[in-house]
């Protein structure tokens, strides 16, 4: 069958096929939509085209360092901690899909299909009603239009087809999810867990709930994917699955209905708009390889591109009843971004435990949920931090000062004796959603498929420096209460973006004049458009954002079809 209208003619359209592109795709196909993916970079098949997955240190060319030249070449992406030479293949290198910098921002990106749910770090934690009511109450954004009841069954959907290792803590600010059994915690990290439940009453200490299958159940088994191995080689694909990304799930489920037509090389250029329909007709792709312009139509268009490309997409989608971008009577299209401030870090040491060790490798750690801010304002800042805890123990290496060859190797494969635990921590802030914080596109530089360039201009406020500040300080009487030596802070102070969990520019909201998006994530203006990545959130809370984006899409996608059966899109 040539090219034609007819072929170029889909029931949905879905943008994207990361981590809720994959779910937009499988809930399309399973309810019997046919559905066009399109993905901008190259097609990556599970297992297939993980090509280091099963490499061992020595057979790394660089024993997996990044080449000097490549770090070079690439000052942004060099700077994010998966870029190694394990995993480099999956990201998108500086000069491939370059942007403007109005302030420093480093835009972390993965091109292929499975985005960037193949590399992803795997944390997944639920919101609270808290969470969602923290806009409405301090007043920093337009609140939510939606509660936790309203996503709470779709969260529960989503985790038992993912799969997430946890346990039920009961907590008001983290509620419990559909768990696998937990991973087990180091002596260390169990220690401080007891001793900050005895010592504060506001604060908790929990293991970092993730998707990896501990137990896999009979879904778990339907996909093809097994037990977490626990060889924290994930960041190269998982030749076992076990772990979650869309490339080993919803892609292949969505496969099997027949109803996917997946379109790799495909540049989205922008959304067609029909004037006369008075709705989206369809989407502008162009070939990444031939450069051709084609465009394809459908009645539904899922946009999940990824935050900053759906926005891009988005603001160069103009039409007579646009002019400003899909859905932008508001002029708000592309502002009130946000991020998460991950700038601050602390360490220490604890002398402890000495009769114990670690064994092994574990893909998560522990966890600290946010308590500043939570009941009561009650800091100079507004909203909060979680925080990551880890304990380990290494090889205390003897003092080889004077020694070489065989009386060094001696000397260095001699030595058993460990060294005191070491723990850490890592803030994750919530940073406010401000106007000034903003994404627009150049009027004069394109890209190579003559899209224009994303303009980026976001950066941290007073707000996240005294949040800095107190994270240090209640560290600081957490970790020395607990017994904890050389303690030591610091201040990365890395670029936005290297949090990679940047959000907004299309948020959701109950009033067309200050939002984007309804409570289904549809636009107000477009209403068979909907976007369900990481550009419609309106705040960002502490939790890592991606088990949201996956329950938000499966519910807008349920949404949209029974609206398509009743012929109300």
């Amino acid at each position: 069958m040539g090219d034609t209208l007819e072929t170029r003619t889909f029931d949905a359209i879905v943008i994207g096929s990361g981590m809720s592109g994959g779910w937009a795709a499988k809930e399309l196909c399973e309810k019997g939509l046919k559905t066009l993916v399109l993905e901008r970079g190259r097609d990556v098949k599970h297992i297939k085209d993980y090509p280091t997955t099963n490499m061992y240190p020595w057979e790394f060319k660089h024993r997996g360092q990044v080449p000097y030249e490549i770090e070079k070449a690439n000052p942004v992406v060099s700077r994010c901690y998966a870029f190694r030479e394990d995993a480099m293949h999956f990201f998108v290198k500086d000069s491939d899909h370059p942007y403007v910098q109005e302030k420093p921002f480093d835009w972390i990106r993965g091109y292929q299909v499975g985005g960037k749910s193949i590399m992803w770090a795997r944390q997944t934690q639920r919101w609270s009603d808290f969470d969602f009511e923290g806009p409405l109450r301090d007043g920093f954004a337009v609140d939510w239009p939606l509660r936790t009841k309203d996503l709470a069954p779709w969260y529960s959907y989503v985790e038992k087809f993912a799969g997430i290792s946890g346990n039920k803590d009961g907590l008001a600010s983290l509620p419990d999810g559909e768990f696998l059994p937990p991973m087990e915690l180091s002596c260390v990290e169990t220690y401080f867990k007891d001793f900050v439940a005895k010592k504060y009453k506001d604060r908790h200490v929990i293991y970092a709930r993730c998707a990896h299958l501990t137990e896999p159940q009979p879904i778990h088994l339907e996909q093809g994917r097994g037990l977490c191995q626990k060889r924290n080689l994930c960041q190269r694909g998982c030749p076992f699955g076990g772990y979650y990304n869309t490339n080993s799930t919803t892609l292949p489920f969505a496969q099997k209905t027949g109803n996917m037509t997946l379109r790799p090389f495909s540049v989205v250029h922008s959304v067609l708009y029909d004037d006369k329909k008075g709705k989206a007709a369809g989407v502008r792709v162009i070939d990444s390889k031939t450069k051709e312009t084609i465009d394809y139509f459908a009645k539904v268009i899922f946009v999940n591109g990824g935050a900053l490309n759906s926005n891009l997409i988005l603001l160069n989608s103009l039409s007579s009843r646009f002019p400003n971008g899909l859905g932008n009577e508001n002029g708000l299209l592309g502002k009130f971004v946000a991020f998460h401030n991950y700038r601050a870090r602390i360490s220490a040491s604890y002398d402890g435990f000495k009769e114990f060790g670690t064994d092994g490798r574990r893909p998560t750690s522990a966890y600290i949920p946010r308590f500043r801010n939570f009941f009561k304002q009650e800091t100079d800042f507004l909203r909060g931090y979680a925080s990551t805890f880890s304990g380990g123990r290494g090889p205390k290496f003897p003092d080889t000062h004077g020694l070489f060859g065989e009386s060094l190797k001696s000397s260095l494969s001699g030595n058993q004796e460990l060294g005191p635990w070491f723990v850490g921590s890592q803030m994750m802030g919530e940073t406010i959603p401000k106007e000034i914080n903003h994404l627009a596109l150049d009027t004069e530089k394109k890209d190579e498929w003559g899209v224009p360039l994303l303009k980026i201009s976001i950066g941290y406020d007073d707000n996240e420096e005294k949040m800095i500040k107190d994270f240090f300080e209640q560290m600081i009487e957490m970790y020395t209460a607990a017994g904890f030596k050389d303690i030591k802070t610091s201040d990365s102070k890395q670029a936005p973006g290297l949090d990679i969990h940047e959000m907004g520019g299309v948020r959701m909201g109950n009033d067309p004049k200050t939002s984007l998006l309804n409570k289904w994530n549809q636009m107000h203006a477009c209403r068979n458009v909907f976007v369900t990545d990481g550009s419609c959130m309106t705040s960002t809370s502490t939790q890592n954002p991606s088990l949201t984006y996956m329950a938000f899409t499966a519910r807008a996608v349920d949404y949209a079809v029974s609206k398509m059966k009743r012929n109300e899109l």
